[in-house]
């Protein structure tokens, strides 16, 4: 089972965390988040019931296409396309060119983990 580690950490918080990384002030550890949001409302948005449910048909059916999966899900294709291009940009999605330079999306994880600090900040 391969799962995705996410962080919740604000604009600033994550900026310092970068900068630090890039002066080699802090070495990310193994268990650390590799993806951030900055709340866990943005977080939930993305994965949203209906949103899972679209990753759930993508795992299972492995479409050929956007077009395919379009029909498969009752969605727009251009409701879609978006969905999905936010999910890449967060690694929750892989879209891959497929036969004739068709998008192809896959999903790489089976479960993310949530990392979320209830009494300091990061």
């Amino acid at each position: 089972m391969k799962t995705l580690e996410i962080g919740i950490a604000g604009y600033d918080q994550m900026k310092t965390r970068t900068l630090a990384i890039a002066r080699g002030e802090h070495t990310p550890t193994k268990g650390e988040p590799k993806v951030w949001f900055t709340s866990i409302e943005s977080f939930a948005k993305l994965l949203s019931e209906h949103n899972r449910h679209l990753l759930e048909l993508i795992a299972r059916e492995q479409p050929g296409s956007l077009t395919e999966l379009a029909e498969m899900a009752g969605r727009s294709k251009s409701n879609l396309s978006r969905t999905l291009k936010t999910m890449s940009q967060y690694g929750i999605v892989e879209l891959q060119r497929g036969a004739r330079g068709r998008l192809v999306p896959r999903v790489p994880y089976d479960q993310v983990r949530l990392d979320v600090s209830l009494t300091s900040t990061r």
